[in-house]
């Protein structure tokens, strides 16, 4: 019988470590290493908005938002005051892995405008977040609460012309934080290529 509870305790312990995160809850705090070496904690930026935006460039999907859509949201909502952080969980030898001068080469040959690009060749960040696809985003609000989890927009396709027909998850979800009304969609379903942890 204490056996059968110990391990019952086991299982919900380990259930809450890898609980996916919840939209309304606190978000969970990590500290991640950036493409310059500096960590970089989420509980730096209490105060301001985050978003954290999975990505790999080898994503045809992350290609389709990187002709421009992409780098609109980062600098609009950096220009709001936000940080944006995008995120690199491609392991060692997998598509997308990147060292930090890669990762910053990545940023400027894509006129790219991230606050910070997070190295997460362990997965950890990834796993913690429960992140499955590139592109996949969450917003974060100034007190720490996450807002949103989800895709990008509403049409899984790496076709760019579908860009200007998709219903803007993160550009609306964001608009509505930041104007302090509720998020209309705060949950949604990420499309992309599986993080290749």
């Amino acid at each position: 019988m204490r056996i059968a509870a110990l391990a019952s305790a086991a299982l919900l312990i380990s259930s809450a470590v890898f609980a996916a995160p919840k939209v309304g809850a606190p978000a969970p705090d990590f500290a991640a290493t950036d493409s310059k070496g500096q960590t970089i904690r989420l509980s730096d930026y209490r105060g301001k908005f985050v978003v954290l935006e999975w990505t790999n460039d080898g994503c045809p999907f992350v290609q389709k938002h990187y002709r421009g859509n992409m780098q609109s949201l980062q600098k609009e909502a950096t220009a709001q005051g936000a940080v944006w952080l995008s995120v690199i969980s491609s392991a060692p030898g997998k598509q997308g892995h990147v060292s930090g001068a890669e990762a910053d080469a990545l940023t400027l040959k894509r006129g790219a405008a991230p606050s910070a690009v997070l190295l997460d060749p362990s997965g950890t960040l990834g796993h913690l977040y429960d992140a499955r696809t590139t592109p996949q985003l969450f917003i974060v609000d100034r007190h720490g609460t996450l807002l949103y989890a989800g895709g990008i927009d509403s049409i899984a396709s790496t076709d760019v012309d579908d860009i200007a027909r998709a219903k803007p998850y993160v550009k609306t979800a964001l608009a509505e934080a930041m104007a302090g009304k509720p998020v209309r969609s705060p949950v949604t379903r990420p499309y992309g290529c599986s993080i290749k942890y």
